[in-house]
């Protein structure tokens, strides 16, 4: 293996300098052609390609995750947004025609696509790779219980739960309790038949600061422990553990856990669920596992999260065509491919105005009369614009023609979408 514990810094000193490097390229327009961007696309699918083995190897070092996760979650699918991107950035970069109403159509109104500039990248260390080059990737380009039991363990389980999207707790009817617990247990034991604790099996907490926190989280607890709860703070290792009988007001619901401790919490029915959820912080992603579609529209629409997926956990990150963020505290903006190409992007509003545009528009220019009034308020309106209004007693009357509104301080220049 390797030696990974000989690490380089950059030195603070060097970074204005490099900054400054980078400001001055973006400056000169280097990146500026779509065949730059795409050169520097090419480049870094390499340097993860190329360095494909060393990085497995310091995830191991740093998190003792299995090198077929560290593939599957990291190194093949920031792989596979460089090419996407690479395909897909001439067409993201395009300008396009803005919406607009006849009236402005000789001013050919469009929104060019410009990068924002140098962009600074900072990922957290639970996917550092992914988290860290996917952004950057944007910045160049600019059922039944066993299965839900078993894709929600192994959400909870994935990278020791050292992920942002992992289930952090779950809500369960009281009468159901035991059988998602027996679920869980059984889908755990499936996944780890010789134990989790065996080496590659079960990724580390990233250090010992985030065990003790887990821990302590953990043993102030009110809920009782169904199945594993085994640490080993020399080995930064802590054992899937479920924890039933959970109030929202226990330890393990006053912080994100960011760990493999999942807590089960029993509501009475779907409306306690929905307030428990809307009682806390909007989540970066809601599962809901039911077969109802009325079920889950209820709670999608009555609540609010980063994501809103149905009978899965995690998979959805991996989805082509689907922005990965989060709303409020959970987070703000997107990623992940053309997402992170817009969030990047300086959308430029542009005009071109050609000079006979003034033979219908030239009574914006004073002196100003009632009649330029007219012109001027009937050409900012879509002719054929019908506007519902609410009544005084709240209740909303037929659809009538929208009839231009005017005020005791503006000409009373009056017409129907007719043009009466």
């Amino acid at each position: 293996m390797a030696d990974t514990t000989q690490l380089k810094y950059t030195n603070l000193d060097e970074i204005d300098a490099i900054h400054a490097t980078l400001r001055q390229s973006f400056k000169a327009g280097k990146l500026r052609s779509i065949a730059a961007r795409k050169v520097q696309i090419l480049q870094l699918a390499y340097l993860i390609q190329d360095n494909h083995d060393r990085f497995k190897e310091a995830f191991a070092a740093d998190l003792g995750r299995p090198p077929l996760e560290t593939a599957l979650l990291e190194l093949d699918s920031t792989i596979s947004d460089c090419k996407v991107a690479y395909d897909g950035v001439e067409k993201w970069a395009r300008t396009e025609k803005a919406p607009f109403s006849l009236n402005f159509f000789p001013m050919r109104p469009v929104i060019r696509k410009e990068p924002k500039g140098v962009v600074l990248s900072i990922s957290p260390f639970n996917y550092p790779v992914w988290l860290a080059l996917g952004p950057m990737i944007g910045a160049i380009a600019a059922g039944n219980c066993f299965t839900a039991a078993k894709r929600i363990m192994w959400g909870k389980c994935v990278n020791a739960g050292q992920t942002c999207v992992a289930p952090d707790y779950v809500l369960v009817p009281e009468d159901a309790q035991d059988k998602v617990v027996q679920a869980l247990k059984a889908a755990h034991d499936e996944f780890y038949p010789s134990g989790p604790s065996a080496t590659g099996a079960f990724g580390r907490i990233v250090n010992h600061a985030h065990f003790r926190r887990l821990k302590g989280l953990l043993d102030r607890s009110a809920g009782e422990i169904t199945f594993g709860g085994d640490t080993n703070e020399s080995d930064k290792y802590i054992s899937p553990t479920i924890v039933k009988n959970v109030k929202g007001d226990d330890s393990l619901m006053s912080e994100e856990l960011f760990g493999p401790i999942l807590p089960i919490v029993p509501v009475k029915n779907v409306d306690e669920a929905i307030a428990f959820i809307n009682d806390h912080d909007n989540p970066l992603t809601m599962y809901v596992f039911s077969q109802d579609a009325a079920f889950k529209a209820k709670v999608f629409d009555n609540t609010l999260s980063g994501s809103a997926i149905a009978n899965d956990t995690l998979v959805h990150c991996a989805v082509d065509g689907l922005p990965f963020g989060g709303i409020g505290p959970s987070g703000s903006g997107y990623h992940t491919r053309k997402y992170t190409f817009d969030l990047f992007t300086h959308l430029r509003s542009s005009l071109d105005s050609p000079a006979w545009v003034d033979a219908i528009f030239g009574s914006r220019f004073p002196p100003y009369t009632v009649s330029s009034f007219c012109v001027l308020s009937r050409f900012g309106q879509p002719g054929d614009a019908i506007f519902d209004s609410i009544g005084k007693e709240g209740v909303v009357p037929q659809v009538t023609p929208w009839r231009q509104v005017t005020s005791a301080s503006t000409p009373a220049c009056q017409w129907d979408r007719q043009g009466g």
